[in-house]
């Protein structure tokens, strides 16, 4: 973060050492060492008494290291959106690979287990969900760049827009045709 490197400036150009400052700001010498090291980050108190003292506004103290602030966030977000995105493709697979099976060997008692791995299927899609409608990502290519942390710009954009309407026709005649097979199937073994 920039935060450690601009304290440590701003008490440069002011002719102070660490002790000084830490005794101005009534911490250890320690503590403005972590700061200027990136190790630790002040409070929002010490943040306000370091302006105060070098007369410098909060913004300015700190302004880069929201920016990196707001990329740390935006890298969890894509992070917990794989993760998710990873855990509903393998409860999917196995939710449908498991139905006949688990009914065949264990009968009513193997239907709840796969009524529960279905429901757990079902939260992870919902989070999966969440995610597309907050950040108003849909095709793949809105996906794939929200995957790698960028946006579209605006012509991609529209151009995505107009794919979505065949896409959802797309997913609705696979939805059917993975029932029907999977009802096919289903009935074979009953």
């Amino acid at each position: 973060m920039e935060l450690g490197q601009r304290m440590k400036d701003l008490r440069s150009k002011a002719g102070m050492t660490q002790e000084e400052l830490a005794e101005k700001l009534y911490v250890s010498r320690q503590t403005i060492s972590s700061w200027e090291n990136d190790k630790s980050y002040p409070d929002i108190h010490s943040l306000l008494m370091v302006g105060n003292l070098f007369g410098v506004s909060l913004d300015t103290l700190i302004k880069g290291d929201i920016e990196i602030m707001k990329e740390k966030v935006e890298e969890t977000k894509v992070k917990s959106f794989q993760r998710d995105s990873n855990i509903f493709a393998v409860l999917l697979i196995v939710s449908i690979a498991t139905v006949i099976p688990l009914y065949k060997w264990l009968g009513i008692p193997g239907l709840l287990i796969w009524a529960v791995l279905a429901a757990a299927t079902a939260y992870y899609s919902y989070r999966v969900e969440k995610v597309k409608r907050a950040e108003d990502i849909h095709t793949y290519k809105e996906i794939v760049a929200f995957t790698n942390g960028e946006k579209l710009d605006g012509i991609e954009k529209a151009r995505e827009e107009g794919k979505r309407g065949y896409q959802n026709v797309m997913k609705v005649l696979v939805g059917a045709v993975v029932g029907v097979v999977v009802a096919i199937i289903f009935s074979q073994f009953i």
